[in-house]
């Protein structure tokens, strides 16, 4: 199923002044106005059928290493040099985590490739392979999916990654769900049970900027910001470090998907610990926000309830997700592998707050609860 052209990260679309969704969501919800990808040719999945999409589909799908058995028969066959395999699955749902009046076709694949992508590299893996599932309304458009097509394929490229098959069906709603196959490469998997007292916390990628630039969508400000649209609208975390942190010792790893002190918060829990955040590394992630959040006003209820700029940049770092950042910890003494840098430290379940900075608990800093 689907996958397409292009290497590196296609540009992002700028969304600007989308209409404001109603109520919170990782993405949004309620429902906005269908559009197209690329001029269009105005033709629906009905007209054209399940083959006649394939035949569109399969040419564009970039392979996959070690594939035995590609796209268009029964199941894939992948060699496993390793004799392991890391397996991950995600699914998007229309107006729940992705709006079409935001998002481009080739946003919404990028973005469901990347959020499997990274969940391997998490694991210190390489990333190999996606399987992919789409639902889809009859009208939608032959061209959305294959914009859509296209996005999944670009960032499969520039990982490394290939698409070797799916499924298609119909439905309500676009609903686009992936799996995700990588290699370990000999390496133990990094899970996220190890962290210990004195392990050092340190992050490569982003934190903060998916949220903000979500909550100007909502506002519909997004022309403001256009660089934080596009880091809600098309993440692009450094897939590779994974396996580099996994080389350099890591001791456990995740990736930042439903909001930072909530998966930190997954590793301290998981590993019977508890962390501080380094306040300069607060400070230094929040600060370049500021702009967008004076930007929603003083008082806005927008931004995660902040009524001050200061207090909501803070909140888009702590409680932001969907960037993909790799969060991780490491031995102390341990030579950090670039690009991630030092946030914060491990220490004993008892000595204070589960996630605290500078002794206060960031613990209500609350992410994504998909049932929440």
């Amino acid at each position: 199923m689907p996958a397409g052209s292009g290497g590196s990260a296609p540009d992002p679309v700028t969304a600007t002044d989308a209409a404001t969704a109603t109520g919170p969501g990782r993405a949004a919800r309620g429902r906005g106005a269908r559009v197209t990808s690329g001029g269009g040719t105005g033709r629906g999945l009905a007209g054209l059928g399940e083959s006649g999409l394939l035949a569109r589909v399969f040419p564009r799908l970039p392979a996959a290493p070690g594939t035995e058995v590609g796209p268009g028969d029964d199941a894939a066959v992948l060699a496993a040099p390793d004799a392991r395999v890391v397996v991950t699955t995600d699914v998007l749902v229309e107006d729940r985590d992705f709006r079409r009046d935001w998002s481009s076709a080739p946003d919404v694949g990028w973005k469901a490739a990347t959020a499997n992508l990274a969940d391997v590299a998490a694991m210190g893996a390489r990333p190999t392979a996606l399987v992919v599932a789409l639902v889809a309304p009859p009208a939608t458009e032959v061209d959305w999916v294959l914009g859509l097509t296209d996005g999944l394929a670009a960032a499969c490229r520039q990982a490394g990654a290939g698409v070797v098959g799916g499924d298609l069906s119909g439905g309500p709603v676009v609903v686009v769900s992936v799996t995700a196959l990588g290699d370990l490469g000999g390496r133990a998997p990094v899970c996220r049970d190890g962290a210990r007292a004195g392990d050092v916390v340190a992050i490569a990628g982003t934190a903060g900027r998916s949220a903000a630039g979500l909550d100007l969508l909502r506002a519909g400000l997004g022309g403001h910001a256009p660089d934080l649209v596009a880091a809600h609208l098309r993440p692009d975390p450094p897939l590779a470090a994974g396996v580099l942190a996994a080389a350099a010792g890591a001791t456990a790893m995740l990736d930042v998907s439903d909001g930072f002190v909530t998966d930190l918060g997954r590793i301290v829990a998981a590993s019977g610990v508890s962390a501080d955040l380094d306040p300069g590394w607060l400070a230094a992630a929040s600060g370049p926000l500021r702009a967008a959040a004076a930007t929603l006003g003083e008082g806005s209820g927008a931004g995660r309830g902040e009524p001050d700029p200061d207090a909501r940049a803070r909140a888009w770092v702590l409680s932001g997700g969907e960037e993909h950042a790799l969060l991780a910890c490491f031995p102390p003494g341990c030579l950090l592998p670039e690009p991630f840098t030092a946030i914060g430290s491990v220490r004993g379940r008892d000595e204070g707050p589960r996630v605290g900075c500078e002794g206060r608990d960031v613990t209500r800093f609350a992410g994504w609860d998909h049932f929440g």
